[in-house]
């Protein structure tokens, strides 16, 4: 159960919805306050959580909170802090999942002595299946850090690293489902060149890969060891696996990686 007791959301959209949906399944006694512009996205939230308050000011919500979570998109994140600035005192945490935008940014916008966490989840959150990365700003605590990774770890799995690496973070873990649908999308697509109906080729792939990255999870083994006990000599596997390093598998991957990382420095400025 978190110490914290109030939180107040600047945006109620969907990576909101899933931090609140884990707050409320994990400790139903927590306060919860959202401010959110869209009449539209209000009624959803009023409707899906009717003991949260939701409201149209983010001043009011985040001058109720002792966590403010900025969950805006970057590009609004000027308005939002201008609207909220006046009522954010130093006793205050605030913790942003905007992607790109530096502690300094945020705290130069608010108060002196303004304590902000980073954080960078990414969507299987949506299902309670989220890998996050948290850092500290320059007045961050290490009391602030674990709040936040306790928040987060609600809706999967979190880690704290360096703000230096979430660009790092971003080109992984953040792009990294759109990588891995693209995998299963492939496995599926040879599954049916290969005579399996889509429906079916679709259902293994989708299994195979959740099945082996519960394994990775669960047993703590390096996947290097992992792999080689389904690779039998001279066997269908490590055909499969030399097809894949003939094609640069792995590079393609880090060179995804890298990309992403590098856009990412770019959305920031750096």
């Amino acid at each position: 159960m978190l110490h914290i007791r109030k939180i107040a959301f600047i945006g109620g959209g969907n990576m909101a919805e899933a931090i609140i949906r884990g707050l409320l399944r994990e400790d139903a006694g927590v306060g919860i306050c959202v401010a959110e512009i869209s009449p539209k996205r209000r009624d959803l939230l009023m409707t899906e959580f009717p003991r949260v308050r939701v409201v149209d000011d983010a001043a009011e919500a985040a001058q109720w909170g002792e966590v403010v979570i900025l969950s805006i998109k970057p590009q609004q994140a000027e308005a939002a802090l201008d609207l909220i600035e006046p009522v954010i005192t130093a006793d205050k945490l605030i913790i942003s999942i905007m992607a790109g935008i530096p502690s300094a940014k945020i705290e130069a916008n608010l108060t002196a002595g303004c304590r902000v966490i980073r954080a960078m989840p990414n969507t299987p959150a949506l299902i309670g299946a989220g890998a996050t990365a948290v850092c500290c700003g320059r007045k961050a605590t290490v009391d602030d850090l674990d709040c936040a990774r306790q928040i987060f770890a609600m809706i999967g799995v979190a880690v704290a690293v360096e703000e230096k690496l979430m660009d790092a973070v971003t080109g992984l873990s953040g792009s990294g489902p759109a990588y891995v649908f693209t995998f299963i999308e492939s496995l599926s697509d040879a599954g049916v060149k290969n005579g399996l109906p889509r429906d079916v080729a679709t259902r293994l792939a989708a299994q195979t890969v959740l099945g082996a990255a519960r394994m990775v999870v669960e047993t703590g083994e390096h996947p290097t060891l992992l792999k080689e006990k389904v690779t039998s000599p001279g066997g269908t596997t490590i055909a499969g696996l030399h097809a894949l390093e003939v094609g640069s598998f792995r590079g393609v991957v880090i060179n995804a990686v890298e990309a992403a990382c590098q856009k990412s420095k770019e959305l920031a400025g750096k």
